[in-house]
């Protein structure tokens, strides 16, 4: 409980806020983490704080570039016993005993959610979303995967097997979309909030209290 109520204090005036997740395991020096450096830059510079997990890889590219640019960088740190260690780069830096008090607050912060490559926690955080706006939990926001050549793979299988299986409807393919290009993926988060506004409505965020 505590971790919801220090969450809801400090996040409380970011809004807008886009949350990037991607690889712990990233090197500063590869192409994903210059990406996603580039992504939170624009963002940042764009009016919207970037959350990150707060650790090193992308998160770390991604914290990087928020702190670089007009709008607070955030990290949600989770307490591990190996590799996840806070960056130098968070403007607001929370931390976390409890995945599901961090995915919560991911959810809840979030009018976006840019996803570059990563592993099974990063998998984690795109399932969860998907899942919630799938069962009408919490709003349709944009879920943007960055990084064609990576999730090609996945977004096949889901297509053969999910779908064609009856595991899910063809629409909910529709709830993500592949852009490669840093400009392209702010563009697109503006372009899903043209005709409504960034704040949820009284409606959904009722919803959001009961996830």
């Amino acid at each position: 409980m505590s971790e919801f109520v220090e969450a809801t204090d400090r996040l409380g005036n970011i809004a807008p806020a886009v949350s990037i997740f991607g690889s712990a395991r990233t090197p500063r020096d590869h192409p994903y983490f210059a990406l996603a450096e580039r992504i939170a830059r624009l963002l940042s510079d764009a009016g919207f704080s970037v959350i990150s997990g707060g650790g090193p890889g992308i998160m770390e590219a991604c914290n990087k570039g928020a702190h670089e640019g007009r709008s607070p960088s955030i990290g949600l740190n989770i307490e591990l016993p190996r590799e996840q260690f806070g960056n130098t780069f968070q403007d607001i830096s929370l931390s976390f005993r409890h995945f599901f008090a961090r995915k919560t607050t991911f959810i809840r912060f979030s009018v976006a959610y840019v996803v570059m490559p990563g592993g099974f926690g990063t998998l984690d955080e795109l399932s969860e979303a998907l899942t919630m706006m799938q069962t009408g939990k919490i709003r349709r926001m944009p879920i943007i995967l960055v990084g064609s050549g990576f999730w090609r793979g996945m977004l096949d299988w889901i297509a053969d097997r999910l779908v064609d299986e009856g595991m899910i409807n063809p629409a909910d393919l529709d709830l993500m979309q592949v852009i490669d290009e840093p400009e392209k993926v702010v563009e697109a988060i503006f372009q899903h909030y043209e005709n409504r506004h960034f704040a949820p409505s009284v409606a959904e965020r009722d919803t959001l209290l009961n996830l």
